[in-house]
């Protein structure tokens, strides 16, 4: 009952942000019915699964301070974890979704307790090297179709709550807008839980925590875990949601890096930074991509405006976003 009450415990959030934070809830549940397109629907769904990547991240690089950046192996393996099953012995996506995220917390285990005893910079290029190894290895492997990937069948009857399949994209939209609520009122726990408090202590002075008797190589461990089993799950999503799956969609080394760059643009460490993060990159990349695409001689011009925004940031406050919302309320209490 602690924990719950601990989850659904935000009084310790200004009243301006707790209205704030309402209105976009009801916001993000009335958004279907409001006039939009199917690219704007597209691009809701994008957004909501980018700030769950956030937030799984935010425990792990945001709280803990490890800047990981080879996630998007996690989310193959719960992507292809889902594809597989339905497709070879019909499975549906609510029984293949906890096998997928056990599969990859327990690979998260296995290379975690090694990556852990290494810090900052180094960190950050294992996890890179960890997450091109395995994209190689799913390349390579013909069980899950190699570099082609698979496709998931359509079933006769839809729409399919069991396995996921649905003709309108609502269906879709409202299933990850599930996992989002859950996933945020799981991360308001977390981050006042002792595992928290604990990473909290890690990031700002490893040999102090230890001092205190915190075994920081086991609570990192635990946050990646944690971590590894959001991401498994938006990429099980993102299996059903897409049909088709292959290792350079859902493992790629920019899919990583965008995860890690939702949530400190955002501002990681804070319980809103993933979801700021991706409410800005996202439209930004997908309405830039798709006005400067289409004209001659100006693809890429959104990655160069978007990258020169997030290094503006970034040098204005190290703490994204919500570092500089706080900067300004310090400002003015003074």
């Amino acid at each position: 009952m602690e924990a719950l009450r601990q989850a659904f415990d935000f009084s310790d959030f200004p009243r301006t942000d707790l209205c704030v934070a309402v209105a976009v809830a009801v916001f993000l549940f009335v958004f279907p019915a409001l006039p939009h397109s199917s690219f704007a629907m597209a691009t809701m769904i994008q957004f909501l699964m980018f700030s769950v990547y956030g937030m799984g991240w935010n425990t792990i690089g945001g709280y803990g301070g490890q800047v990981d950046l080879g996630k998007a192996q996690y989310v193959g393996i719960g992507a292809y974890t889902t594809a597989v099953m339905q497709i070879r012995w019909d499975l549906p996506f609510w029984v293949s979704l906890p096998i997928g995220m056990s599969l990859a917390v327990g690979w998260s285990f296995i290379i975690g307790y090694p990556l852990f005893r290494l810090r900052g910079h180094y960190f950050a290029i294992a996890t890179i090297a960890t997450s091109l190894i395995l994209k190689d290895v799913f390349e390579s492997w013909s069980f899950i179709g190699g570099a082609r990937g698979l496709k998931i069948p359509l079933r006769a009857e839809m729409p399919d709550f069991w396995f996921l399949q649905f003709r309108e994209d609502y269906y879709y939209y409202y299933v990850i807008l599930a996992f989002f609520f859950v996933g945020l009122i799981y991360l308001n726990w977390f981050r006042q839980s002792r595992i928290g408090m604990q990473l909290r202590c890690i990031k700002d002075n490893e040999e102090m925590a230890r001092s205190l008797g915190i075994d920081s190589h086991w609570a990192k461990i635990k946050a990646y875990a944690v971590a590894t089993a959001f991401v498994a799950a938006v990429g099980s999503f993102h299996a059903c949601y897409n049909f088709n799956i292959e290792p350079e969609d859902v493992m790629s080394l920019d899919l990583s890096v965008l995860i890690a760059l939702m949530a400190m643009l955002g501002g990681a460490g804070s319980l809103w930074g993933p979801i700021i993060g991706a409410a800005i990159l996202v439209p930004m990349k997908n309405y830039l991509g798709a006005w400067f695409g289409a004209k001659a001689g100006l693809i890429g011009l959104d990655l160069i405006i978007y990258s020169t925004i997030i290094m503006a940031i970034a040098a204005f406050e190290p703490r994204g976003i919500w570092g500089i919302v706080t900067r300004i309320r310090q400002s003015r209490s003074d």
